[in-house]
């Protein structure tokens, strides 16, 4: 498996601030049974990998892996349709939009108790949302993006059960969770501080990490000052390597960040960082999210829609 996070020695990172720079360290109902057998951990659960790009195929082989059925079917876009794609011994055929419908139905009618994993493109997230709505197959989601609002309207209303979180990681999670708690509880403890924010990503991303502008939410409500368009982006390989110290095995996948803070007259200062290499810690994550919500579906859970802190508060992770 690959390697999840490399932190193992401080590094430096360059960054600017006011021109200076700092050097810091249809909806069906059905009965629903997830079975598991403990003799050949296999798990009776059925997952449909819609998004058979690099982060798909981590989660088809964390899935493979953990004994959940990998089913040989796919979403994808127009010009990827009719492809054969092979992850882990299975040859997972792509379905072009106007095929989507009538393939989910009759995947449904045979698995009973799918569940869809989406890892699409942020433009496909409210139509794909709807369509699994629709024919009221349950998901998680991981693609971040499109109109969350929309999202969250649209599989409340249609009453099936979700996982939605553009973090899937479970130890990130944890520390989004840490801030937020001490955000409520401590509003203003960092009220004057300076922020800097760097943050590095594959070069393929090219949207601003969500899980930076969470982060940054929460020091917002700790009384620091701070507009999300002060975000250092890197995305420059060269860079990526000299100033932020990326491996260069994982320029392809990975996430680093870094959060700076320093009192009003800079005698004081406080550093966050959390760095991923590769995508297993999101690929485990997503394999934790699947089962518990099908044990969730299993036991008839009132509420529908969850997210990946549920998963933790659950405490039966992997």
């Amino acid at each position: 498996m690959a390697a999840s996070c490399v932190t193992l020695k401080p590094r430096t990172f360059t960054l600017s601030h006011h021109g200076k720079q700092r050097t810091s360290t249809l909806l069906r109902r059905r009965s629903y049974i997830a079975v598991v057998s403990m003799s050949t951990n296999k798990i009776d659960i059925p997952i449909m990998v819609n998004g058979c790009g690099k982060m798909g195929k981590a989660v088809i082989k964390a899935a493979a892996s953990a004994g959940l059925q990998i089913l040989p079917v796919s979403f994808g876009s127009p010009d990827e349709s009719g492809n054969i794609v092979q992850v882990c011994g299975n040859d997972i055929k792509i379905h072009g939009p106007p095929e989507r419908e009538d393939v989910l139905a009759s995947i449904y009618d045979e698995h009973p108790n799918l569940i869809v994993v989406d890892y699409t493109v942020p433009t496909a997230v409210n139509d794909n949302a709807e369509l699994y709505c629709k024919v009221g197959v349950p998901f998680v989601m991981g693609t971040t993006g499109g109109d969350r609002d929309r999202l969250y309207k649209t599989v409340e209303d249609s009453k099936i059960y979700a996982v939605i979180s553009p973090q899937m990681g479970k130890q990130v999670v944890a520390f989004l969770a840490a801030m937020e708690i001490m955000a409520e509880q401590f509003p203003g403890a960092f009220s004057g501080y300076s922020l800097q924010v760097l943050e590095s990503h594959q070069a393929g991303k090219l949207d601003t990490s969500g899980t930076a502008k969470a982060v940054i939410s929460c020091f917002q409500k700790l009384g620091v000052s701070f507009d999300t368009d002060k975000i250092q982006m890197i995305r420059d390989p060269k860079q990526q390597i000299e100033v932020v110290g990326v491996p260069e095995e994982y320029l392809s996948g990975h996430a680093f960040h870094m959060y700076h803070l320093t009192s009003p007259d800079q005698t004081v200062s406080f550093e966050f960082q959390h760095n991923v290499c590769g995508r297993s810690i999101y690929a485990e994550g997503t394999v934790d999210a699947i089962i518990f919500l099908a044990k969730k579906i299993q036991s008839r859970a009132d509420k529908r829609i969850y997210n990946m802190i549920d998963v933790l508060r659950e405490g039966n992770m992997r």
